[in-house]
């Protein structure tokens, strides 16, 4: 199967969108099929790229690492048309999202669109943010989703959210697979050396995007106020962006830094020994539409704490992998750090298999070959019900520009259905979004 991936976040920019097109790019080729990603231009790329189209772009939209792509030229027709592509899987609503709408339309195939995030929680990076901002892109996503042919949610979660603000494609969930047998491996005791982290610390340990959508002041306050109260507890911080300031600034204020340590995020292997250096993770985010760190994390035999969230309870299970809290409490964190603490040898080496046996359950291969299946199986329905429309139309020039007109008008009606939720999003009549 030729699959084309559509995405406004790929590799290097760090980031779960862009983590989960990478892991599932891999997937499908090593079980044989060819994936074509159109992505745009991020700084230091890596310039033997197969199968990528890069397409032009403002780099650090709004401050950002986010890069915002500018109009589709014509040499992504001619990619398409070289590719000829089965299946067209977009990763966004907007942007290279309108663009693969269009791609799907022109060239009748069926379009995918994976509702990774949950967009509201991420208005704060454009202009004017506001409440009628907020409602704008949950319209638009919404409205998005229902002119493709086959939905994703990456966990049970998001699936009743869309089905609730009224998504009436089908919607098939499926997360982000782990690759289990390259994070079970590593050197945790390496790692820690490479850190100057004492060898029998208790390293309580966070990886992923350093930005303030992740919850990160509260976190970094809750594993402040834990480490006065154990003094081999160090923490140990693997990522980058915005929020790096406040953690730091907190462990300042709290005499803590000697025990910070922080380090750019990784590529593996050394991404699996930063986890195996960790004897708990700890996640604070509630914007997560699906707990990839955490089944990465697990799959290296380290247990979370986290509060609970959407993505988040679908991974940890309360007792058996780890912690998970009902209420967002310095306090609460505090106690639940301290009674992973106090775990036996042999209870710490239960809580390890429940996480090793959970990311089993997320593995890479199970979840591309659940894609592929789905693929396969709405390529045979739309393939059959395109069939006969084709038998009932006589398609040349004429039909072609209707179609056109047809994929533009959609894409104009999506817009301006979402502008108009915004403006009555004070209404009363209106609020029927959760």
């Amino acid at each position: 199967m030729n699959i084309m991936m559509m995405t406004n976040t790929f590799t290097p920019h760090i980031g779960g969108v862009a983590r989960s097109v990478e892991t599932f790019t891999v997937a499908y080729r090593r079980q044989g099929h060819r994936v074509m990603v159109v992505a745009p231009e991020f700084e230091k790329m890596d310039e033997d790229e197969i199968d990528v189209v890069r397409i032009p772009a403002i780099q650090h939209f709004n401050g950002s690492d986010f890069s915002v792509v500018l109009p589709v030229h014509g040499l992504l027709s001619l990619a398409v048309e070289n590719f000829r592509p089965d299946i067209i899987h977009s990763h966004h609503p907007f942007l290279l999202g309108g663009t693969a709408l269009r791609m799907a339309r022109r060239y009748d195939l069926p379009l995918i669109f994976t509702h990774h995030t949950m967009y509201e929680q991420y208005t704060h990076y454009v202009p004017g943010d506001s409440q009628a901002m907020k409602q704008f892109v949950i319209q638009l996503s919404t409205s998005y989703a229902n002119l493709c042919d086959l939905v994703f949610a990456p966990s049970q979660s998001v699936a009743e959210v869309l089905r609730g603000r009224g998504v009436l494609t089908p919607i098939e969930v499926v997360a982000t697979g782990v690759d289990v047998k390259a994070f079970a491996q590593g050197s945790g005791p390496g790692f820690r050396a490479a850190m100057a982290i004492p060898a029998d610390a208790f390293v309580i340990g966070h990886l992923g995007r350093l930005a303030p959508e992740k919850n990160l002041e509260f976190l970094a306050t809750a594993v402040a106020a834990y480490l006065q109260t154990d003094s081999r507890a160090h923490f140990l911080v693997i990522g980058s962006g915005p929020s790096e300031k406040i953690i730091r600034h907190i462990f300042a204020r709290e005499n803590l830094t000697p025990r910070l340590h922080h380090v750019n995020l990784l590529e593996q292997p050394l991404l699996a020994s930063g986890y195996q250096a960790m004897d708990l993770y700890v996640f604070a985010s509630k914007s997560e539409t699906q707990g990839m760190v955490l089944t990465e994390a697990m799959a290296a035999g380290v247990p979370v704490v986290a509060l609970d969230a959407p993505g988040v309870r679908e991974v940890v299970a309360d007792g058996i992998n780890g912690t998970l809290l009902q209420d967002e409490s310095v306090a609460l964190f505090v106690v639940a750090l301290h009674s992973m603490a106090l775990l036996s040898h042999e209870q710490m080496s239960l809580f390890k298999e429940g996480a090793r046996r959970t990311a089993r359950n997320f593995s890479q291969e199970l979840m591309a070959s659940k894609a592929l299946a789905l693929y396969a199986g709405v390529r045979q329905r739309e393939g059959g019900e395109r069939q006969a429309v084709k038998r009932q139309e006589e398609y040349g020039v004429w039909e072609g520009l209707v179609r056109r007109i047809r994929i533009e008008w959609d894409i104009f009606r999506n817009v301006l259905d979402a502008a108009d939720a915004a403006l009555h999003s004070g209404d009363p009549q209106d609020k029927k979004q959760p």
